[in-house]
């Protein structure tokens, strides 16, 4: 067995000293060691997305990333998407469109999106669908939330105009 290593995460802006096995997935990490339990862990296999988190600003998948390669990097959870009380413009958008039934693949489409739209603010449907095809759900129809998406795109564009 291979001896623990010490790393230092930064989650969220905050840094995160912490001794982990070298081969703990970044998703354990997250949730059994940080408590950060937005980060949903489906199929392991990086198929589904619900462990889907930004680092350095790029959705990836938690569930298929060793903790201890994280050191130098920015990570970023469904935890920091809210300001406090209030959603995230995409978050708002999935609520009031119904976007989300049980919530499991919520987290992961909202970090996925959230890094698309902040690249590509205007896109069509068949780039929302294209997209989304790497987020999982197994209780919608996904109508509901590509709907959502471009009414967030939608709002973002027009903040960004004020």
């Amino acid at each position: 067995m291979t001896a623990p290593v010490s790393i230092s995460l930064v989650v969220n802006g905050e840094t995160h000293d912490l001794t982990v096995p070298p081969r703990k997935l970044l998703s354990d990490v997250l949730r059994d060691d940080l408590h950060l339990t937005g980060t949903h862990v489906g199929c392991e296999h990086g198929v589904c997305g619900a462990c889907t988190i930004l680092i350095d600003g790029q959705p990836s998948r938690a569930c298929l990333t060793y903790a201890v390669q994280m050191e130098g990097h920015e990570l970023t959870t469904i935890e920091s998407v809210a300001d406090g009380e209030t959603l995230s413009p995409l978050q708002q958008a999935l609520h009031e469109e119904h976007g989300l039934q049980c919530g499991f693949c919520t987290a992961g489409i909202v970090m996925t999106f959230e890094a698309y739209l902040r690249d590509n603010p205007d896109p069509d449907e068949a780039e929302i669908r294209d997209v989304l095809s790497g987020n999982l759900c197994r209780c919608t129809g996904y109508q509901n939330i590509v709907t959502a998406i471009l009414k967030a795109a939608r709002v973002m564009r027009q903040g960004k105009r004020s």
